[in-house]
């Protein structure tokens, strides 16, 4: 048996493996994504049952492997349970928990993607902001601690204030000036999304769902986010599909 360590995280996904036992993908503070095995988990009467599902966050007392780590004991503070408090609450949820698996690694500092995923969880369990708005600076933030977020400060092609009428454009990353723009394929930025955008860039983590938008600023901001999130991640996350069908029907 490995070295026992405690490390303080959040289970992402979990999976059958064997008759009783889970597969586990967290995200730690102390070793950034690890993959861990429960062993009798899935048993009825077994006392990780609970605490080694997705959204589980807290304590997880493990020991090494060669390969993967293995968990004798869990001391969980949050489920999230709230979260089925709504419709769609729990699909937003999920989409969140796969974003920060497609962005994070074994053995990287993942302790501010850690914080965001747990404070954004806790702003889509509350009502005083819209969980569009939750997911756009959820999206917006992870593309910046991992340092792929859009020029939102200057023009993107000569570098200078973007001024009144910029517009963004996806292919050049960012924010691009009225005398760049000529055969630049963009999207009209109002000076509240592009404000919006740079607070959200800006702010420390604990005060990003402190605000609340318009429309218009949450359509363009939706519309900017959609484009940009493609370009930067190149996977179709399943979770995001099943949203987006969830909404429909709301």
């Amino acid at each position: 048996m490995g070295q026992t360590i405690v490390l303080t995280g959040m289970v992402l996904s979990a999976a059958p493996s064997g008759d009783y036992d889970k597969r586990l993908m967290i995200l730690t503070k102390e070793r950034g994504k690890i993959t861990a095995f429960a062993r009798g988990a899935r048993r009825p009467n077994s006392p990780m049952l609970a605490g080694t599902n997705p959204f589980s966050f807290g304590e997880f007392t493990v020991y090494e492997g060669s390969t993967s780590y293995n968990v004798v004991q869990v001391n969980i503070t949050n489920y999230f349970a709230e979260l089925s408090g709504s419709f769609s609450g729990p699909f937003y949820g999920f989409y969140f928990l796969e974003f920060a698996d497609y962005y994070t690694r074994e053995n990287n500092d993942e302790m501010a993607m850690l914080k965001l995923l747990y404070q954004s969880l806790r702003a889509l369990a509350k009502d005083n902001i819209e969980k569009e708005l939750v997911r756009y600076i959820f999206e917006l933030k992870a593309l910046v601690i991992n340092g792929e977020y859009p020029e939102l400060f200057r023009c993107s092609v000569c570098g200078c204030e973007p001024g009144d009428n910029a517009i963004f454009s996806v292919a050049d990353r960012g924010l691009v000036c009225s005398g760049c723009s000529r055969g630049v394929r963009g999207l009209p930025m109002d000076n509240s999304t592009i404000f919006t955008m740079q607070y959200i860039i800006t702010s420390p983590i604990e005060k990003l769902y402190t605000f609340t938008v318009s429309d218009q600023v949450l359509k363009e901001l939706g519309n900017i986010m959609d484009r940009y999130t493609s370009l930067c991640v190149d996977r179709k996350f399943k979770s995001l599909e099943v949203l987006k069908e969830c909404i429909k029907t709301v």
